[in-house]
């Protein structure tokens, strides 16, 4: 099976977050959840003062967009793109086209909120480092640091890896 990657949906201005909840009732709905994982509307949260008084407020990083961790087939292509609200996919003529964690990452989003959770016993990808596209498994998770550690073969032997939770991808 194909593994789940980014992509971003463009959606009227001012649905992002009533695209957001219906794809997830459809994913709820159709039984979806192996095939698409996260809906996010990113956020960033931004001081606004108002009559002398400053308060946070939370807005949205990309007016008009949504991102999707999904694996792309032929249904889940047609749940997200005929969701009221959603104008289509971004890429060459509406064609999906994935983002890699590192673009993920470079467009200022918080990774770590968009990594789904990793337990202990996951099987995982590496990312990057020396151990790059190796299978291993998560023998500890450090949440505080956003980090795993993670068992894996080389050389005739196991070893064991300290990486970023936004360095690796769960396997399904």
């Amino acid at each position: 099976m194909e593994k789940a990657k980014w992509y971003v949906v463009h959606t009227f201005s001012g649905y992002e977050n009533k695209v957001k909840a219906n794809i997830e009732k459809a994913i709820k709905n159709r039984n979806m959840q192996e095939l698409i994982h996260t809906v996010e509307v990113p956020l960033q949260q931004e001081i606004e003062e108002k009559n002398g008084v400053k308060k946070t407020v939370q807005k949205k990083v990309f007016p008009g967009y949504v991102l999707i961790k999904m694996v792309m087939t032929d249904d889940t292509w047609y749940v997200v793109r005929n969701t009221r609200g959603v104008t289509g996919f971004v890429g060459p003529d509406s064609k999906p086209v994935s983002l890699s964690l590192e673009e993920v990452k470079n467009m200022g989003i918080d990774t770590l909120l968009l990594v789904p959770t990793v337990r202990v016993g996951d099987a995982v990808t590496l990312l990057t480092g020396a151990f790059e596209n190796s299978e291993g498994i998560v023998k500890e998770v450090h949440q505080s640091k956003g980090t795993v550690v993670v068992s894996v073969n080389g050389f005739g032997r196991e070893f064991p890896v300290e990486i970023s939770m936004t360095q690796i991808e769960i396997l399904i």
